[in-house]
């Protein structure tokens, strides 16, 4: 039989170990529409001013998007487009585009 004190030791011992355990964020993604305002294949990054994209709790905004420049091929600056997005820790990535 387990005494309080022993108990209350091993319920903290679990707390303990539990507390440490991290989730990963989980990513969101959403889709939207718009204008290709800026390119930077360099630096992997996309400028698109769009609607409010509300699965990614976005308002209609321009937003710079990091982005693989393989995706970049055959697109520029006022182009009409329509994208996927991701947010994953706070960083945004366009992970599909086309016009």
């Amino acid at each position: 039989m387990f005494s309080s004190a022993s108990l209350r030791t091993s319920v903290a011992a679990l707390l303990a170990a539990t507390a440490c355990y991290a989730v990963p964020a989980q990513a969101q993604e959403g889709s939207g529409s718009g204008e290709i305002r800026r390119i930077d294949a360099n630096a992997g990054k996309i400028t698109i001013k769009h609607g409010a994209i509300s699965e990614l709790d976005l308002p209609a905004i321009t937003l710079v998007y990091q982005i693989d420049p393989a995706l970049l091929a055959g697109l520029q600056p006022g182009d009409r487009v329509k994208f996927t997005a991701r947010r994953v820790n706070e960083q945004y990535v366009v992970v599909e585009i086309y016009k």
